[in-house]
């Protein structure tokens, strides 16, 4: 009889999970974007907020499940730059890339500064002396250091912060849940009970906050040309993303009065100028520590989760290696340029966050459903291809339009806002 030695059994090499997949496109929307839709959509308000939420969810949705569909008839490590160019001429993937670029570099800022802020705000919550620079540098640091371990390194700590983050949300909500007033909730003290004159101006906070498609080149070369698992993966990130945005504009709005959020407006709506005004309605010191938890693992998330995207775009644009050595040039062009406008402006989370859905409209939306079209009509997308024909890909070039006119009326002050 022959013994064989387990050393010499061939190790079976185990898929990577849907819920990992889903956990990176999940964390990777909900972050600290998520502390933005409250103080843009007090004027709309919460039956309005609801509504637009679930038109962008389903527009940003079938907009990355059309990259997908056209990313498969291409090479596993394919980005935006390699598909556009050969679907839709160099021109525009030259466009397309700098808004890539763009968004991808002016988020990472975001979230830079977000960090710092939440860091600031976690310390003093501790007695401690931290400044907003300081934490935005150390947090980049540790993020630089394990998206330029591997995918799955990112995958693992995303799962892994994630679940922290729920396990916080639940903890958290679930407090701000037992002291939502139905009197604020439906603004019934208030003499202004005018809404949707205040619908366009939340639209590209709307899209920004469901950003993930910088993500689905990577699950593509981390799954491989499996359209089903990373179609799940989409689904179910996009869906855990929307349901925790309705319990938190349910939170948020029942607890805080409209009128409220002018005030937070106006100090530049960041984190911990919300917090501040959730604590201070409760008066609960465990809510404010919960909150803050909680607004630590929503920034690290997100963080992770659009440096990964920004990271695999530009070693595909650059030609770097999978090396350490090019792992190590690719995370030095991805860190360094929104370190460096996170130190010298560290306040700037709230305005980029608008600019970064001006250009998102066209990279994330506009440009999947053209890829859409042409990949079909070269192609015929045999692997998979996104449900609702042309009316769908009309549907999706309508959002992005609609998106990219509001925040272009925004930015010339055409639009009532609630301030």
């Amino acid at each position: 009889m022959r013994v064989t030695s387990i050393s010499s059994v061939p190790a079976v090499e185990r898929s990577p999970s849907i819920l990992g997949g889903a956990m990176i496109i999940g964390g990777t929307i909900v972050g600290a974007g998520m502390f933005s839709l409250p103080v843009i959509m007090s004027g709309l308000w919460f039956y309005g907020s609801v509504a637009v939420l679930l038109f962008a969810w389903f527009c940003t949705l079938h907009s990355g499940l059309m990259i997908l569909e056209a990313n498969l008839n291409y090479r596993e490590g394919a980005s935006f730059a390699t598909i556009t160019g050969d679907l839709l001429g160099r021109g525009w993937s030259r466009l397309n890339g700098l808004s890539i670029v763009f968004v991808l570099y002016t988020l990472t800022y975001a979230y830079i500064s977000a960090s710092g802020s939440v860091l600031h705000h976690t310390a003093q919550t501790f007695g401690l002396e931290l400044s907003s620079r300081a934490g935005g540098l150390g947090f980049t640091l540790l993020v630089a250091f394990i998206v330029w371990l591997s995918t799955t390194a990112v995958s693992r700590m995303t799962t892994l912060v994630f679940g922290a983050k729920i396990l916080a949300f639940f903890l958290t909500f679930g407090g701000l849940l037992g002291h939502v007033q139905s009197t604020t909730l439906l603004n019934l003290n208030s003499g202004d009970n005018h809404y949707w004159p205040y619908l366009l101006v939340t639209l590209p906070f709307c899209l920004t906050s469901f950003g993930f498609h910088g993500n689905v080149p990577s699950l593509m070369k981390h799954y491989g040309k499996d359209p089903q698992r990373i179609r799940a993966c989409l689904v179910g990130g996009t869906l855990i993303a929307l349901a925790l945005y309705l319990v938190w504009m349910l939170c948020s709005m029942g607890n805080i009065p409209r009128d409220a959020f002018k005030d937070i407006a106006q100090r530049g709506g960041n984190i911990d100028a919300l917090i501040s005004a959730l604590g201070s309605q409760l008066n609960s010191a465990n809510v404010d520590l919960l909150l803050t938890f909680f607004s630590n693992f929503a920034v690290a998330c997100s963080f992770l989760g659009v440096t990964l995207g920004l990271f695999d775009y530009l070693a595909d644009v650059l030609g770097f290696d999978d090396s350490p050595i090019g792992r190590l040039q690719t995370a030095a062009i991805t860190f360094a340029p929104p370190t460096l406008c996170g130190l010298l402006w560290p306040e700037g989370f709230l305005h980029a966050i608008g600019f970064a859905g001006l250009a998102a409209t066209l990279w994330a939306v506009i440009t999947p459903a053209l890829l859409a079209r042409a990949s079909r009509k070269r192609f015929g997308s045999p692997r998979y291809q996104v449900w609702g024909g042309t009316p769908m890909i009309v549907l999706v070039l309508f959002f992005g339009a609609i998106c990219a006119v509001s925040h272009l009326l925004f930015v010339f002050d055409c639009l009532p806002v609630w301030r």
